[in-house]
């Protein structure tokens, strides 16, 4: 038997909680993972907390991140013992995912461990950081280099912005945090913000240009903060846009990409193509450094992830939460 955070469905709703749960139950896939951490991501406390339509199918258990040593493979890539990370795929919304001492995927869902980082690490990154490379790989896609001007980060004190605004100061970009929290300004100054500033600057007027600053925009907001982004863009800039904490609608016009020639760029990291991946993972290893990586991150525990999913969604985190499995 192995502990996870199970979500059940009930007559209101859906309950978490921790259960034990046997192999014997564990849904298909060709590997049988011993999860040693996985993360609490925006997603998984949507899931835990049942504020959001994640999951689609009960009983469930939530994480879309996980890290550990293969146990078992019918896949010919694999081997037990060998270290992996998995990121996406469907992890605790259709497939049980890795807050759980063990899960069972399928080997295409899977990437070896990256060696520059220890499995504690690679959750402290997850999905928010690998997420937040492929955003600065738009980025750069899009011809945005340093020195064409500031790139601009919404939700800087969460996981995908603290660590998007690392390696945006680590490669040469100076960059402008957005955060609604003032206690935070010390943190992003160390993680290399150039400067930071409250949501005010993004404040949605309705007007479809606005003055023009910024060469580049990670958003993890969506809404009105995106439509502001769009209407504040300098010409030819580019906003890899990943997240909808402030909202799905879009209340804009095309003026923003025809009159200024400005590139929205969705980032999927769930579905993401597997080559696309590793080049993500392996940009990560050369690009961040693991001490910035402790330093913004909190272990806590699979029953801690529950009580603490709430806090996340109010917006009370900094940086990354990894989850050890280690002790429920």
């Amino acid at each position: 038997m192995f502990n996870a955070i199970m979500i059940d469905k009930t007559r209101t709703g859906s309950r978490a909680g921790l259960r034990s749960v046997d192999p014997a139950d564990l849904p298909e896939g060709e590997i049988t993972v011993r999860v040693s951490y996985s993360s609490l991501n925006y997603k998984d406390a949507l899931a835990i907390t049942g504020r959001g339509p994640v999951v689609r199918q009960f009983p469930m258990i939530p994480g879309i991140d996980l890290a550990g040593e293969i146990i078992s493979s019918d896949d010919p890539v694999y081997r037990p013992g060998d270290q992996v990370i998995a990121n996406g795929w469907g992890l605790g919304e259709i497939h049980w995912g890795g807050l759980s001492q063990m899960a069972r995927v399928h080997g295409k869902w899977l990437l070896p461990r990256p060696r520059a980082f220890s499995a504690r690490q690679c959750m402290a990154i997850g999905t928010a950081g690998y997420t937040a490379m492929l955003c600065i790989m738009a980025l750069e896609k899009g011809g945005i280099a340093p020195g064409d001007g500031d790139i601009v980060v919404t939700g800087a004190g969460g996981g995908v912005g603290s660590i998007a605004i690392a390696l945006l100061a680590r490669l040469g970009y100076r960059v402008v945090a957005v955060t609604g929290r003032d206690s935070l300004t010390e943190y992003l100054r160390r993680l290399g913000a150039a400067e930071v500033v409250g949501r005010s600057v993004l404040t949605h007027t309705g007007r479809p240009l606005q003055p023009a600053r910024w060469s580049g925009a990670i958003d993890v907001a969506g809404g009105k903060i995106l439509a502001a982004l769009c209407a504040t863009m300098r010409p030819g800039g580019v906003i890899a846009a990943c997240g909808l904490a402030a909202g799905m609608d879009l209340p804009l016009t095309v003026a923003p990409f025809i009159l200024r020639g400005i590139t929205l760029h969705g980032i999927d990291s769930v579905m993401c193509p597997r080559e696309q991946r590793m080049a993500a993972w392996a940009r990560l290893e050369r690009d961040l450094d693991p001490a910035l990586v402790d330093s913004m991150s909190e272990e806590i525990s699979l029953r801690q992830a529950i009580t603490t999913a709430p806090q996340l969604l109010e917006g009370n985190i900094r940086g990354r939460l990894v989850v050890s499995t280690h002790n429920a």
